[in-house]
């Protein structure tokens, strides 16, 4: 028999030995107006590396519960996928998916292997003293391990047309991330905007001219924040051209391609002037918000706000819990590396559980 074989063994065996780990699984109770449950693990997120994660822990026998959210953050079950269109950079998908429609097919797949899923948006946890305890508006949770992967939410400007929906041209031509979406036919060989003066803006401009006839950087103010390399590389790039003093106050649509960014309205803040800035597509790179404010300081987090996690592993300061995905991911936060993550985190939970495990068994 394997190792892993072992410890699933070794976990199962645990169940049935009160009040050892994952003492009364799925089981409920009414505690201080709370439906509460007790699990091995709960997972807490809805896009790749939640889903990931639960794939992998619900085939390990660990029964996780999972909790995605009823728009936390203001974004639907499933995270920032449901808010694109074609997904071309996913494996396993030569023609593209829809984002819905690949969030949709995780969470089939993580039922499908027996994941507990509520959709319900856990807005406090406590994880001074174990077990841990998570808390929504009407559910308590008691676990013995943790993995954290809410997300993070691309910072976005409000004006008109910036929105979705009529007269807006969210996805069909604004965006929030050059990597996922900057291949698309619709900005191949066209004019391209980036609004941002930070690395990821420069690194979003480069990027961009792979496939854009030309790229304006887009900045309110009179000099980059950006790195001084990062810089140097933008200004030495012949493709690229930086509008300063700027701010876009309006985006209209291509009347010639009906329904997609034709263009945009940008002001100069120093002399009022407003000006056209023909492109047809415009990408945010002003920012990431992690969604880490629902846990009050329970796990270290750096300055921006990402959870901190070990190098090499998903594990935080706390141990038994666990950080996948954009949570804790600053720099790549692609869907693939956010479920490899996943992956991670599942793995690093179910070997934390068989160490309790046997450190239990043999207390008993």
């Amino acid at each position: 028999m394997n190792c892993l074989n072992r410890s699933r063994l070794l976990i199962k065996s645990l169940i049935s030995r009160p009040p050892s780990l994952a003492s009364a699984f799925s089981s409920s109770a009414v505690m201080n107006g709370l439906e509460t449950h007790n699990t091995n693990l709960c997972i807490v997120g809805s896009g790749p590396a939640a889903h990931t994660a639960a794939i992998y822990a619900a085939r390990a026998e660990l029964n996780p519960l999972l909790f995605e959210g009823w728009m936390a953050n203001d974004i639907a079950p499933g995270g920032q996928l449901t808010t694109t269109t074609d997904v071309e950079n996913f494996p396993g998908f030569p023609d593209g998916i829809l984002g819905a429609d690949l969030t949709d097919n995780f969470r089939r797949q993580s039922e499908r292997f027996g994941a507990k899923i509520f959709t319900e948006t856990v807005t406090k946890v406590d994880f001074s003293s174990k077990p841990f305890k998570l808390f929504t508006d009407s559910r308590a949770v008691i676990a013995d391990a943790v993995i954290l992967a809410t997300g993070a939410v691309a910072k976005r400007l409000t004006f008109p047309g910036s929105g979705e929906g009529t007269g807006g041209f969210w996805n069909r031509g604004i965006s929030a991330c050059a990597v996922c979406d900057g291949a698309a036919p619709i900005f191949r060989g066209k004019p391209l905007a980036v609004i941002g003066g930070g690395d990821s803006a420069m690194e979003e401009a480069s990027f961009l001219t792979k496939y854009g006839s030309k790229v304006s950087i887009i900045h309110r103010r009179d000099a980059f924040r950006a790195s001084k390399i990062m810089q140097q590389r933008v200004f030495a790039n012949p493709k690229i051209d930086v509008v300063w003093n700027s701010t876009v106050v309006e985006a209209y649509g291509d009347g010639e391609r009906g329904g997609v960014l034709g263009g945009l309205k940008v002001k100069n803040v120093v002399t009022g002037d407003v000006e056209d800035l023909r492109v047809s597509g415009l990408f945010f790179a002003i920012g990431h918000e992690p969604a880490t404010r629902f846990l009050g300081g329970a796990v270290e987090l750096d300055s921006d706000g990402y959870v901190v996690t070990k190098a090499g592993t998903t594990e935080t300061s706390v141990a038994g819990v666990f950080a996948a995905g954009d949570v804790q991911d600053k720099k790549y936060r692609q869907a693939v590396t956010a479920a490899g993550t996943g992956c991670m985190a599942a793995l690093d939970a179910e070997h934390y559980l068989q160490e309790i495990g046997s450190q239990q068994g043999k207390s008993d």
